[in-house]
Formats: structure tokens, C-alpha cells, sequence
């Protein structure tokens, strides 16, 4: 199926909207030239890849980038600090980085620009990236709360046994665990 466009035009289109998600000029360093894309069955941009990893998925409701921890390494190294981070405990980012949500009490610092919903690095005090994911909260309001997640997790820095980044675990719906629980 050919939707007219050719991979300069994707790349191009990705990095706009990166620009434009993140700030100018922002695009060409998180998507260099090489990188190859997926497609939707209507010849959308779904992911973007480079080198055969996953650097970011375009969400179908809203155009927008939802990054993966390879693309997030990207964007940290041409974002200054601290634009879109939010810096948490080190006493706690082991756990984060394993794919858990991060919660406002947990958080030291965070970009006052940041807005509920926005796409975020999860870091240490260190600028060490720790996770990537939604933001629950503003920034101003990480800051301000001392319970509730400020940060929905999408993917940890840490890899597991088979040399995979931990996505997050799916809260909530295990049936068998909540039959177990159950008195009957």
C-alpha cells in the first residue's frame, strides 16, 4: 500500500511534531536520518525505529509522541535540564526503574512546565534516567502533593532476564487474584 509519502516525508513529519511536543529543534536529535517506521493499515506513522529499536509510537487519538526508554535517552541528551524531568528520591528509583508509576511524595524536583498528560524523563538527582512516562499532575503540583502518582510510568530503565526494558505492569484487572481474595 503506498500512502504518497516517502521516508524523508516521515521522518520529517516525526520530527515536527517532536518540535513541537518538545521544542524547536528538538526533532532531528531524537530522530536522526535512518530511521524506519511502521505503519498503520491506513499508511499512518505508528512507531518509529532506528536500528531496529523502538524510539517512539504515535498515539492514534491525539498525533503525539509516547516515548520509549530508548527515545527518551535520545530526547534527555538534546533537552536541557531540566526540561521535562522530574527528578525522584535515589531511594526509590530502583523500583522505578523496574516499570513502577512514580509518586508525588517521591518527588524532589520537577520542570514547572510540565503538564498533566505531557511525556516525561523520570530521573535522579544525577540526571541518571530512570524511567519514562505520562505525567498524572503538573510539575507544580508533583511538587506540592504528598500522595498520588505524578508520573505514569510506561517504561523502566532496567532490563529484565531475556535483556528486555521493563514495560509497566498492568494494574488492576488479574481476575484470579481477586477471586482469591474474595470470601465466599
Amino acid at each position: 500500500m503506498s500512502t504518497g509519502y516517502s521516508e524523508n516525508s516521515s521522518l520529517r513529519r516525526v520530527q515536527v511534531i517532536a518540535d513541537y511536543q518538545f521544542g524547536a529543534g528538538i526533532g532531528p536529535g531524537l530522530f536522526p536520518e535512518g530511521c524506519t517506521f511502521i505503519l498503520s493499515t491506513t499508511g499512518r506513522i505508528r512507531q518509529v525505529l532506528f536500528e531496529r529499536t523502538r524510539l517512539a509510537t504515535v498515539r492514534a487519538s491525539d498525533g503525539r509522541l509516547t516515548l520509549a526508554i530508548e527515545g527518551a535517552k535520545r530526547l534527555q541528551a538534546v533537552l536541557p535540564v531540566p526540561a521535562y524531568r522530574v527528578v525522584i528520591r535515589e531511594d526509590v528509583s530502583e523500583f522505578v526503574a523496574k516499570g513502577k508509576n512514580t509518586f508525588a511524595k517521591h518527588v524532589v524536583a520537577a520542570d514547572s512546565t510540565i503538564r498533566a498528560g505531557d511525556d516525561v524523563l523520570v530521573v535522579t538527582e544525577g540526571d541518571r534516567l530512570i524511567a519514562c512516562g505520562a505525567a498524572a499532575v503538573s510539575g507544580i503540583e508533583m511538587l506540592a502533593f504528598n500522595y498520588g502518582v505524578a508520573v505514569r510510568v510506561r517504561q523502566g530503565s532496567e532490563k529484565d532476564a531475556s535483556g528486555k526494558y521493563q514495560p509497566a505492569p498492568d494494574e488492576g484487572d488479574d481476575e484470579e487474584a481477586r477471586h482469591e481474595c474474595r470470601a465466599d
